[in-house]
């Protein structure tokens, strides 16, 4: 884990486990979440520590950013999803899952994705309160019969500009998602196998790999522990086809 009082930053004297870092795309401005439910705003140019924006009830479990100067953030257990405006020192709230919202994403400037422990799959649009569209139960069913739970979405992705997600959860695949027109649709693709929590998901600039982040366990917490899992980083080699979809490739 990272720590506020890291050596550039002497500025913050508490200390507490940062959830998230995300900087402001062409700048030096970075933004941090953590468990203390604050997001900070840092200067790294000036190293300097800028303002401390509140908020949120509950551990700030995901945090992401584009090129406008503002971020997004999920609240676990508080149900929310913020939109940070940081010019204005407002704060936009939105809210659509049944349980705690444990990652988000930003798709586009106007649009992000959202994963919550209640086995849902949420689109955004900045413009609305509630969820374009909701994905129930994305990665399916748990547990003995009379006792099923929906596996929990531990981690989601965006190729940046286009209508492709990712979600991950420890349902032994990787899920990818084209979203439809006026993102108010979540149409599955495909899975690629993997074994373990996906505790993230990323896409590289280009689209040509999936990078995911895998565990024994949650990256929140020791519920579970897949014993056959490794602690690892793996690469999905991806193309893109005619109708510029992405899919691994063979091999991968």
């Amino acid at each position: 884990m990272i720590c506020s009082t890291a050596s550039f930053l002497p500025q913050i004297s508490s200390c507490s486990f940062v959830q998230g870092l995300s900087f402001r795309k062409g700048t030096h401005q970075l933004y941090s979440a953590s468990h203390d439910r604050s997001v900070k705003v840092w200067n790294v140019a000036e190293n300097a520590y800028v303002e401390t924006l509140f908020g949120h009830q509950d551990v700030i479990t995901g945090l992401d950013s584009l090129s406008r100067e503002c971020c997004v953030t999920s609240g676990g257990r508080d149900g929310t999803v913020r939109v940070w405006k940081i010019p204005e020192e407002s704060q936009l709230v939105f809210y659509g899952h049944q349980g705690s919202i444990d990652c988000i994403q930003l798709i586009n400037e106007e649009h992000m994705v959202s994963g919550a422990d209640d086995g849902s799959v949420a689109l955004w649009g900045l413009s609305k309160k509630k969820p374009l569209t909701t994905v129930k139960k994305a990665h399916g069913f748990q547990g003995a019969q009379g006792l099923e739970q929906p596996y929990w979405i531990t981690s989601v992705a965006a190729l940046l500009n286009s209508d492709v997600v990712a979600t991950g959860s420890h349902s032994t695949s990787v899920k990818l998602w084209k979203c439809g027109e006026g993102f108010r649709k979540l149409q599955p693709l495909f899975d690629i196998p993997l074994v373990g929590f996906v505790n993230s998901l990323k896409f590289s600039n280009t689209g040509n790999f999936l990078v995911a982040g895998i565990g024994q366990e949650h990256r929140l917490g020791r519920w579970w522990r897949i014993k056959e899992a490794k602690n690892s980083i793996c690469i999905i080699p991806l193309k893109k086809t005619a109708g510029n979809t992405e899919i691994p490739m063979e091999g991968s």
